[in-house]
């Protein structure tokens, strides 16, 4: 059984800004020489729907991807707009193929009709104002879900920035700014991905937020000690609130001595999965893959695996309907209670 998956965490439309920017949506349906995703592949392996990142990338990484843009200055928000705009035109021009989704009624509607769902997701809230002004600004063009932290300071805090290993705790909280925009995230009901938050920065959200507690792409530290997976207790709290972890699907965030290396066998995923599951029972923890962020298993290779760790599931005794509830319900459910719609 081919599962229809929703992951909840990607990287595609910073591979398609850096690469294909002139013709993104050519690139995206045709097939993507390099990286994870791409539309025929999606197929191929079950990708049903997910949130979309938009990510700034610091400008050194920028001028050391993309040489021949060396030249160019970039300001945060001007990339986060254009890869808003990518997401559009990868939906424009899919002939009904993909559809940007404001609610969990429209998820649903996208996997009765057999359509890519993409939620527009911001990873890094740099260059945002602390009045709310552009927060509002991305709500009102179709962005639902917000983290505020990627590993490097910004006006809300500070991010999660560690070597392996390491516990979460890596920097002081929120700011008065990152508290206002917690409130006001929760004011237009946009999903707050704790991921990249530093332990401080996570528990003050958790104290402050009135919505579900997200993880959309983290792991168990007990079993890799890197500054990003959550510790027990984060997970317990997660549970608490109603929440959800997506398992991360990158070698450095599975293996116990926190290598890239791509030798990781898939069994890692399932190790996490397991413990996550242990500690905050079935009905919260779903993937987050970070395709096209990170460097993944050999055995999985890119989103065409997935039926490969699906596969491995059953074979380990996990029924059908726990497995749907992994790759899909529960973020289903996670979203509309957020969403409220």
């Amino acid at each position: 059984m081919l599962f229809k998956t929703f992951d909840g965490h990607n990287d595609l439309l910073l591979n398609l800004w850096l690469h294909h920017r002139d013709a993104p949506a050519e690139a995206f349906f045709a097939g993507i020489e390099k990286g994870h995703l791409d539309y025929p592949r999606m197929q191929q392996g079950g990708f049903a729907g997910g949130l979309f990142a938009m990510f700034v990338p610091p400008q050194r990484y920028i001028n050391e991807v993309t040489p021949q843009r060396a030249h160019e200055q970039w300001k945060p928000l001007d990339i986060l707009w254009q890869q808003l705009d990518i997401l559009k035109a990868l939906v424009a021009k899919s002939d009904g193929r993909a559809r940007l989704c404001l609610s969990a009624s429209d998820i649903a509607a996208c996997r009765r009709d057999g359509v890519l769902a993409m939620v527009a997701h911001i990873e890094g809230a740099d260059g945002f104002d602390a009045e709310g002004e552009a927060l509002a600004d991305f709500y009102q063009a179709g962005v639902r879900s917000i983290g505020p932290f990627w590993n490097l300071p910004n006006i809300f805090g500070e991010g999660v920035n560690g070597s392996f290993p390491h516990s979460p705790d890596t920097g002081a909280g929120l700011t008065d700014a990152g508290k206002q925009l917690i409130a006001a995230a929760n004011h237009h009901r946009m999903m707050i991905d704790v991921s990249h938050m530093n332990e401080k920065a996570f528990w003050d959200t958790a104290s402050l937020s009135n919505a579900p507690l997200v993880a959309s792409h983290s792991n168990a530290h007990v079993l890799c000690a890197q500054p990003r997976n959550l510790t027990d207790g984060q997970l317990r709290a997660i549970r608490h609130s109603g929440g959800i972890v997506g398992v991360n699907f990158g070698n450095a965030f599975l293996r116990a001595d926190g290598k890239r290396d791509s030798d990781t066998p898939l069994i890692e995923i399932v190790k996490h999965l397991e413990h996550l599951i242990e500690i905050m029972g079935v009905e919260n923890v779903a993937f987050g893959s970070d395709f096209d962020g990170i460097s993944v298993p050999d055995e999985l290779k890119d989103v065409s695996g997935l039926p490969r760790l699906c596969v491995m599931l059953e074979s380990l005794g996990y029924d059908q309907s726990v497995i749907e509830q992994i790759t899909w319900g529960n973020w289903q459910r996670v979203l509309q209670q957020i969403w409220q719609d």
